[in-house]
């Protein structure tokens, strides 16, 4: 089964300068990209004086009930709270979702993270989806990516089909190769390395393999750092981009990622199909 993830911070949804609402230029331009799954990060639950000063332009709902409206179903989870409201991640999603929990990784009181984990009921197969937002600090993300792991373990079987996505705010891509040996995952973009480039033929000459690097996201105008990611298991990718440039920079200060991706078929799926073509066979005969 064809599946198209996106993961975009939204910056709670007005401008980068003076606050404007982008809310529902935002919601526009996500119904345009048709996406069964939209990762969120940024995401305001409810902020009491925004409302106040755009009455007109400002929901009457949490953003990421607004975004889902009546088509997609919605998680959220909340990690910043103060007086006149809160914000945090959420998850948008076409097929149902059976279970959503927030997971608290916030590593010192000037920044509160958090982990969304919801499982998803797709064709009869559980996906679990990790929805991220880390710290702006090195060491702090090097805990938060720990607690990621952990949490991965803990709630997902080892052959259970896993999504990764979000904000990991690592411009020096520090994390990625830990994530991939930990938890058997890729990112949507290693399938895009290029083995022609000089650096590349050093490398081979090294013994070492290919750079995998993630695609650059921010800022949205005109991408420089590799801050926003969609790993995957169980998964391949058919297609995978950044939605950048002016239009995409009057929105949010990151781009989006847009991945196609193809849901594999676990074991004990493939084995309920044989079985089924074992039985029609005897059936015939």
């Amino acid at each position: 089964m064809k599946l198209r993830i996106v993961t975009y911070n939204i910056h709670k949804g007005v401008s980068t300068l003076g606050a404007r609402p982008r809310i529902h230029a935002i919601k526009q331009a996500l119904t345009g990209l048709s996406a069964d799954l939209v990762f969120l990060q940024e995401v305001q639950g409810r902020h009491d004086l925004l409302a106040l000063r755009h009455s007109a332009n400002w929901p009457h709902q949490g953003q990421h009930e607004f975004l889902a409206d009546d088509h997609q179903h919605s998680a959220y989870g909340m990690n910043a709270v103060y007086d006149h409201g809160h914000h945090g991640n959420a998850l948008l999603s076409s097929f149902p979702i059976t279970s959503a929990r927030n997971h608290d990784v916030s590593d010192h009181a000037f920044e509160s993270r958090g982990i969304l984990h919801c499982v998803l009921e797709v064709e009869k197969t559980k996906v679990h989806c990790y929805v991220v937002h880390l710290g702006l600090f090195a060491g702090s993300r090097l805990r938060q990516m720990q607690a990621l792991i952990d949490a991965v373990i803990g709630t997902a079987p080892p052959e259970a089909p896993i999504l990764i996505a979000g904000d990991f705010n690592d411009w020096t891509n520090a994390l990625s190769d830990s994530l991939r040996k930990r938890l058997n995952v890729t990112e949507v973009f290693d399938h895009q390395i290029t083995s022609r480039s000089f650096g590349a033929y050093l490398r081979r000459l090294s013994g070492r393999g290919p750079r995998k690097a993630p695609a650059r996201t921010f800022p949205a105008a005109m991408p420089v750092l590799q801050l926003d990611r969609i790993y995957m298991r169980g998964f391949t990718v058919e297609a995978a981009k950044v939605l950048h440039g002016a239009s995409w920079a009057r929105l949010s200060d990151h781009a989006p990622i847009m991945a196609d991706l193809r849901l594999l078929k676990t074991a004990d799926e493939s084995e309920l199909a044989a079985d089924y073509a074992a039985e029609n066979s005897h059936a015939s005969n």
